[in-house]
Order: structure tokens, then sequence, then C-alpha cells
């Protein structure tokens, strides 16, 4: 049997979390190994590229967030058959990737410069790529990103969503999401409420407290 192990960060979203859902979807079993930022910045160096999540498939190691998404989307029956399909799907992550590189520019600043360089990635890229994904969601329906059912671009969009949403990146307003695409919005509760993503969060809640 294949054995499966994936690295990434110890909490619930970013790059890894979206495969986290969709192997656990699938019902393959995986080494989840959590690292702390101290950790990866130890064991940086022995990763392909420096950066986080990688995929142990058999002992061989695989990088790329959006690559590992799309392989292990095609276990979970979450990535479109459809060559169309597919192309809209991989768009999604593609945009949602964008948007992630460039929040990152703004880490390791503090105060006036952090401050200013969010104020204008508000105005500028964040406001682009929100009504951008706002209308990638209404091509797709208005449920879903791509082949009118949940794939892995919805579960890369609910990361992003719920981060931009959280109150956790300084400068960036709690309510821009819901002013910008308020479509986002009722995607994430609806890609929440999906039976497969509200299994994943129990088992979590369950392996957490088992832990404590």
């Amino acid at each position: 049997m294949t054995s499966y192990k994936l690295t990434y960060f110890d909490f619930a979203g970013g790059r890894g979390e979206p495969i986290r859902i969709a192997l656990h979807a699938a019902g393959i079993e995986f080494e989840d190994r959590r690292l702390s930022f101290p950790e990866f910045s130890r064991m940086r160096k022995d990763t392909p590229f420096n950066a986080l999540p990688t995929l142990e498939i058999d002992g061989a190691v695989v990088s790329q967030s959006n690559a590992i998404s799309r392989y292990v989307g095609k276990l979970a029956g979450l990535y479109p058959a459809d060559d169309l399909q597919a192309l809209y799907c991989d768009e999604t992550l593609d945009a949602v990737e964008d948007i992630s590189h460039h929040i990152g520019g703004t880490f390791g600043l503090e105060g006036e410069e952090l401050r200013a360089a969010r104020e204008k990635l508000v105005s500028g890229w964040l406001t682009t790529f929100l009504s951008g994904l706002s209308e990638l969601l209404e091509r797709g329906g208005g449920h879903y990103f791509a082949d009118d059912r949940m794939t892995v671009a919805d579960l890369k969009v609910l990361m992003q969503t719920r981060w931009l949403r959280s109150g956790s990146l300084d400068h960036v307003p709690i309510d821009l999401v819901d002013r910008i695409a308020p479509n986002l919005v009722k995607h994430q509760t609806h890609i929440e409420a999906d039976p497969r993503v509200a299994a994943y969060y129990a088992s979590r809640s369950q392996s957490v407290a088992s832990e404590s």
C-alpha cells in the first residue's frame, strides 16, 4: 500500500490545509507531520525549495502546493476530469497562490512600513484578486468554482477567505471580503458545511482533545 506523509505548519489554514482535507475526504491514511516555525527554520534547507508543504509518496518527496493539490484532488474525486473544468479549477488555484504571494511580501515589515504596504495591498492587488475570484465563482454557477461540485479549488479559496476575514492580518480590514466579494462569504459558509469538510474538522477536534 502506498504511504503518504504530508509536512506542513501546525495550524489550520494556508497551503497545506486543503491537501489535508482532500486526503481525509478520500479516506487515505497519511502521516500528518506538523511543524512549528522554529522546527521548519532548522530543516528548511532539506526541502526542495526551502518551503512547505511537501508530500512524501513512498519516501519520494514532492513539493509545490498546487501540484500536490491536483494530485490528491484526483485521488479524492475533488478534481475535474473534463479538460475545460480542470482549467477553471487550475485558474482558481493559481489566482489564490498569487494572492498569497502578494500578502507574503509584506511579512517581516513592521510599524509604518507594514501599515503602508498593507494599505497599498488592500487598495490594489487584494481588491483586484477578490473581484476576480468573485467573477470566477459566478462563472462556475455561484456555488463552486468548477465542475458544479466541490473541488480542491474551493478548498483553497476557503482557506484564503477565512484568513482574510479572521482579523489576523494587521491593516487588512476584517470586512474587506464582505464588501468586495460577498459571494465569497456565502461560498465559505457553503464549503464549510460540506459533510467532507465538516468531518475533517470534527476529526481534528477529537484528535486535539485526545492529545490534551
